[in-house]
């Protein structure tokens, strides 16, 4: 390949990376901006110190709030009390149920043969 070829993909690419980047940027202020709207200072506080430590329960949690305010479920911001009863509800239905099984070897177990 020549040198102007090899050119013209790395600016082609650089531009589909700088569109992408743009897009994500775009969502994200989005986000923010419906989410100012939706939550009070205390509210947002939280949840910043909860995607700090759980991201992936954080994002749920944003995803749920955007979902309400733009369907029209919310009748105005959102306190932080009313955050942490949304983080139990979230946390009820994505709770992991861990159940144990005991399987015990059974060698030389006096029990299990017959004595004749």
């Amino acid at each position: 390949m020549a040198d102007e070829e090899l050119e013209a993909i790395r600016r082609q690419r650089m531009a589909e990376l700088q569109a992408k980047q743009a897009v994500r940027t775009e969502e994200t202020e989005m986000r923010n901006s419906i989410l100012a709207q939706v939550l009070d200072q205390s509210a947002r506080a939280r949840l910043s110190n909860l995607a700090l430590v759980k991201p992936e329960k954080a994002n749920a949690v944003e995803n749920y709030l955007i979902q309400m305010a733009r369907f029209g479920k919310l009748g105005g911001k959102i306190s932080e009390s009313g955050l942490i009863e949304i983080l139990e509800k979230i946390s009820q239905q994505t709770e992991k149920k861990t159940t144990v099984t005991f399987n015990r070897r059974r060698v030389m177990d006096s029990d299990d043969e017959d004595d004749y």
